[in-house]
C-alpha cells in the first residue's frame, strides 16, 4: 500500500498512476510492496528532520526511513517539493521528471541500491532511468 501525504500546498496530479508505476518498479526488481508513506513537504520541514534525525544541517530533496524486511519494501519517504523544483532548474529537466526520479530513488534505496561511491551512483542512476522509462506520462 502506498499513501501520499501533503505538508505543503503541492499535490500529485494522478496518485493512482504514480502508485501503479512504483508498484511495477518494485515488482520488476523481485521485491514486494509493503507500506510506503510519501510525505511531500517544504525545505524547512525536511531540514528540521535532517537535523533532528540525521544530524545534518543541510538542505536535501529526500530523506527516507527504511522499514524493509527481506523482500517486503516498507518505509517513510519525505520529499521537499522546493528542493525538487530547484534541482529541476539546476539539472535543466522538468519538475515532473525530477519529482519522479526522487520518488523512485527512495524506493531503490529500500531495495539495497546505494549512492555513496561513483560506481554505486552509476548503478543507482541506471536503475532510476530503467524505472523512468516505464512511466507513462
Amino acid at each position: 500500500m502506498i499513501a501520499f501525504n501533503y505538508e505543503t500546498e503541492f499535490k500529485l496530479v494522478d496518485e493512482k498512476s504514480t502508485e501503479n508505476w512504483i508498484a511495477n518498479c518494485v515488482e520488476k526488481e523481485d521485491f514486494e510492496l509493503g507500506e510506503i508513506n510519501y510525505i511531500f513537504c517544504d525545505d524547512a520541514y525536511l531540514h528540521k528532520l535532517n537535523v533532528e534525525f540525521l544530524k545534518h544541517d543541510t538542505l536535501t530533496d529526500i530523506i527516507s526511513f527504511d522499514y524493509t524486511m527481506g523482500k517486503l519494501i516498507s518505509g517513510d519517504i519525505y520529499i521537499s517539493v522546493e528542493r525538487v523544483k530547484e534541482n529541476a532548474k539546476d539539472f535543466e529537466v522538468s519538475f515532473t521528471d525530477e519529482l519522479h526520479r526522487v520518488i523512485i530513488h527512495g524506493i531503490l534505496h529500500y531495495m539495497g541500491f546505494k549512492d555513496k561511491s561513483e560506481e554505486q551512483k552509476t548503478i543507482m542512476r541506471s536503475k532510476e532511468n530503467d524505472c523512468l522509462l516505464t512511466l507513462i506520462n
